[in-house]
């Protein structure tokens, strides 16, 4: 199982950038994909979530209305667009798969995501 974040870096304040996640060694279809940030000093937090076939998305109060989670399946990636972004918003983003038998299922607990990568830097200067 191989999970590979891409697209981090440094953006100002107001800016966008766009998460990637892609994936190999397990049935992507199979699983609701989430987003997760940890900044420094702080506990991992849960950022975005989707479901197995990407129609049901959750968001944390703090990204919802900027932060826009999708995937392809076909393509065995899962992406963040990021938008309207904040100093506050700089973390290590990590994405993670959570095998999740009912297709309705968006996972948000961390618990619930079995496999993880290895995370990419966002930082927002204000």
């Amino acid at each position: 199982v191989q999970l590979v974040e891409s697209g981090g870096g440094l953006v100002q304040a107001g800016g966008s950038l766009r998460l990637s996640c892609a994936t190999s060694g397990f049935t992507f279809s199979m699983y609701a994909m989430g987003w997760f940030r940890q900044a420094p000093g702080q506990e991992r937090e849960f950022v975005a979530a989707i479901n197995r076939i990407g129609v049901k998305t959750d968001y944390a109060d703090s990204v919802k209305g900027r932060f826009t989670i999708s995937r392809e399946n076909a393509k065995l990636t899962v992406y963040l667009q990021m938008n309207s972004l904040k100093a506050e918003d700089t973390a290590v983003y990590y994405c993670a798969a959570g095998l999740t038998p009912n297709s309705d299922d968006v996972p948000r607990g961390q618990g619930r995501f079995g496999s993880w990568g290895q995370g990419t830097q966002v930082t927002v200067s204000s």
